[in-house]
């Protein structure tokens, strides 16, 4: 004990000598790791919202649909259709485990405007299920539907600003039907919502389900049954419980398999620029450490000609580097996680256009990063376990340093 603290007392003198070089290099330790964190609460936030914001807006944590309803083409056919909604909704929502059930009508049309169409996704819906309650509760400006409204719509911010009107506007609405034609209305805007989701709030128009269904010749049909449960967890075991004849469960999984798919190849992405900043900085230490072996050449044949033994010098390079790597890390961590936490308050606004190009996915406009302390401290134990490693090479140098040589400045 009493050997190892000599030898740290003597390596902490080493890296206050050379101040300069040593700040820098501590310097570079903490600002690696403070971007890596950075970029892991922001990628953590950003798979996180993307499957959030899908699941809360359409997909729910599990659907309930015909068996040849197709997701990836809507269809307002009979046979692609569901009857007897009443009974799938009281049977889901005495399932142990879910907290909503609402029925959905999804439809394709065009807005009409004085120069051009602009095609909108059409999604009946009961506006007093509370799986509703993102678009409620993200009015800007009107108010919200009423069940037996059959004149009136809820249209996004985007698509309010794209067609310039506002709330009490009338807009006319042309619509696919179940017989493969098209039916015209007259639509009040009863209210502008934003959901933070450009995709969402450029091409979806909400009405009561009664109207979705009447104006699109489906009867009392829907095209699927979406259900929140109390955690992603059950999303298996609830649609396990539901399956029967007849029809399709599926899981939030299933229906964001392409998010799933982008992040897990993202992730390899990912891992490579952590692997490439990590290494960067111990090669930085490295570097740091084989220049003060260098410049001590003559102090460290001294050390031996005493008895020093080549362990002992190792020993001590060591120490430089897990003193420099240590208080790297700790200084990362703190600076990283402050950024982290103002990130997860403030967000970052990449803008509508950039978030309107990710078709296909529920892209806010505003990341917000996210706390995810398992990788900040696998991220750190990395960057200290490399960097140690990397000063392994310039400790077997200067223990390998023959005394009678390095005395003479070799």
């Amino acid at each position: 004990m009493i050997a190892l603290k000599k030898l740290w007392v003597i390596a902490y003198r080493d890296l206050a000598r050379n101040r300069r070089r040593t700040g820098l290099t501590l310097l570079a330790v903490i600002l690696g790791l403070a971007v890596l964190i950075i970029m892991s609460g922001f990628i953590a936030g950003i798979f996180d919202s993307m499957i959030s914001f899908s699941i809360l807006l359409e997909s729910g944590h599990v659907q309930i649909r015909s068996e040849s309803y197709q997701i990836e083409r809507p269809s307002l056919e009979w046979k692609d259709l569901m009857e007897n909604s009443d009974d799938l909704l009281a049977r889901a929502t005495q399932t142990g485990g879910v907290t909503t059930a609402a029925p959905v009508l999804w439809a394709g049309g065009f807005v009409n405007t004085a120069d051009e169409m602009l095609s909108v996704g059409i999604t009946g819906i009961d506006p007093e299920s509370s799986f509703h309650d993102p678009i409620r509760q993200g009015l800007v400006a009107g108010q919200y539907l009423e069940k037996d409204d059959r004149e009136g719509v809820l249209i996004g911010e985007k698509l309010a600003t794209d067609l310039g009107v506002g709330a009490g506007s009338k807009i006319s609405l042309l619509v696919n039907t179940s017989d493969g034609e098209t039916d015209e209305d007259i639509f009040t805007v009863r209210g502008i919502f934003s959901t933070g989701v450009v995709s969402y709030d450029t091409g979806t128009i909400y009405m009561p389900l009664p109207k979705a269904q009447a104006i699109t010749n489906t009867g009392e049909r829907i095209s699927a049954v979406i259900l929140l449960t109390e955690n992603a967890e059950l999303a298996d075991p609830v649609a396990a419980a539901l399956r029967g004849p007849g029809y399709r469960v599926v899981t939030w999984k299933d229906m964001n398999a392409l998010i799933l798919g982008a992040i897990e190849q993202g992730m390899v992405f990912y891992i490579m620029i952590y692997a490439i900043v990590i290494l960067i900085v111990a090669v930085l230490i490295a570097n740091t450490l084989l220049m003060s072996v260098f410049e001590r050449t003559r102090e460290l044949g001294i050390l031996a000609a005493l008895g020093m033994k080549e362990r002992q010098i190792m020993m001590m390079i060591l120490l430089e580097a897990g003193t420099l790597a240590l208080l790297g890390v700790i200084g990362g961590v703190v600076l990283g996680s402050l950024i982290v936490w103002y990130m997860s308050l403030n967000g970052l606004y990449i803008g509508d256009d950039i978030a309107s190009m990710a078709q296909g996915f529920a892209y806010p406009s505003v990341f917000y990063a996210k706390f995810v302390p398992w990788d900040f401290l696998a991220l750190s134990l990395a960057m200290l376990g490399i960097v140690l490693l990397a000063a392994l090479y310039p400790a077997r140098y200067a223990d390998r340093l023959e005394p009678v040589e390095a005395l003479h400045g070799l």
